[in-house]
């Protein structure tokens, strides 16, 4: 068995695209979810601000709650994995969901990254030891 992420060979790690869908897929979500508790407040500074709060939230909850994943993941079959720990623990869910999330959701550019990094990483996975991998052939990796 392979004891570190960073053993594993490159086509574990999911690439940009899956995971700009599985993000499309949350941000549909989100949205729902937005529109259905926030639909009495008109356009201010508070709905805009609570947004955001649902916004972290979802991610932040999704991620550590789900072993990694988001109902996005869920979709495509992938999930966040720490380099250098067994689970997720809440500082990296936090750092990378919270600090991450509202990061890249100001500078949208930063999840290209991904793109040119050898464990397929956007700029929080990069600060947080993580990434996201396919999870069926973690599955088949772990079994042989």
């Amino acid at each position: 068995m392979i004891d570190s992420f960073e053993e594993y060979p490159d086509y574990i790690y999911t690439g940009f695209l899956i995971r700009f869908f599985a993000f499309l897929i949350d941000l549909m979500v989100i949205g729902s979810i937005q529109r259905l508790t926030l639909f009495l407040l008109d356009a201010s500074f508070l709905k805009t601000l609570l947004a955001l709060f649902i916004y972290l939230l979802y991610f932040v909850l999704m991620t550590k709650l789900n072993d990694g994943q988001t109902l996005g993941k869920m979709v495509f079959g992938i999930k966040v994995v720490a380099l250098h720990e067994k689970n997720l623990s809440w500082k990296t869910v936090l750092v990378r969901e919270g600090f991450g999330r509202y990061l890249q959701k100001t500078i949208f550019i930063l999840y290209t990254i991904a793109i040119f990094t050898p464990h397929k990483q956007h700029f929080v996975d990069l600060l947080t030891d993580t990434s996201v991998v396919t999870i069926n052939f973690l599955r088949l990796l772990e079994r042989n």
